[in-house]
């Protein structure tokens, strides 16, 4: 077998690991604080914590999102907001994004790079600071192995939500965070409040990971 097609069919795995890598789950840092009292039926009605929100059809739809976690676990959504007995209050944003850099396993080269002989194999292994071992392993074969440096965008999104009685008594504080190479609120939203609403209404004053499983297509 030539030296090209032994490259491509060592390199295949690790192309179809980068292909499958993007369909990962969507996490969030969730943070509560609570005590709130059994749902006795109370009615809720959500508002903008920005009044720039209040009345837009993108809160509109997130909006409506919560209400349908609220009903389900036992609150109902009030025929006239007015009178509701409790207030939710909701706000979110996604930053303007960051750079990460990255450095990837390259071939950078031939020098150098033969001396501990082909490294037929080893795609598998465990990886070590951002390295898999095995083929092209610069801890393994030396610094004739080059590293490839590469960057790309994260932005950093946030849901907060407050419910509140009528008379402003606070019942719940929720928080709900995220990091990823997405900024479209259209998708980070709606895994945001999926985040939040797991495990509803949480323990007080603890943090959780929360993954979400992404969506099959």
């Amino acid at each position: 077998m030539s030296i090209g097609k032994t490259l491509l069919a060592l390199t295949a795995p690790v192309a179809l690991l980068s292909l499958g890598a993007c369909a990962t789950p969507f996490k969030a840092d969730v943070s509560r604080f609570q005590r709130l009292p059994a749902p006795q039926g109370e009615t809720f009605a959500i508002v903008a914590s920005d009044p720039k929100l209040q009345g837009g059809l993108e809160f509109s739809q997130y909006a409506s999102l919560v209400a349908q976690r609220l009903e389900s676990v036992g609150y109902r959504a009030a025929s006239d907001p007015s009178q509701a007995s409790l207030i939710v209050k909701m706000d979110y944003d996604v930053d303007n994004g960051r750079e990460r850099v990255v450095s990837e396993p390259g071939f950078g080269g031939w020098g150098g790079g033969w001396g501990g002989g082909w490294p037929y194999g080893g795609f598998y292994g465990p990886r070590r600071r951002g390295f898999i071992y095995g083929f092209n392993d610069p801890f393994l074969y030396g610094a004739g192995w080059n590293n490839q440096v590469s960057s790309y965008t994260i932005f950093s999104s946030e849901l907060d939500m407050q419910i509140e009685r009528r008379d402003g008594q606070r019942l719940f504080e929720g928080t709900a965070k995220a990091v990823s190479r997405d900024n479209n609120l259209t998708y980070i939203v709606p895994n945001l409040v999926d985040a939040m609403f797991t495990g509803f209404p949480g323990n007080s004053g603890e943090t959780v990971r929360i993954s979400i499983a992404p969506e099959k297509k």
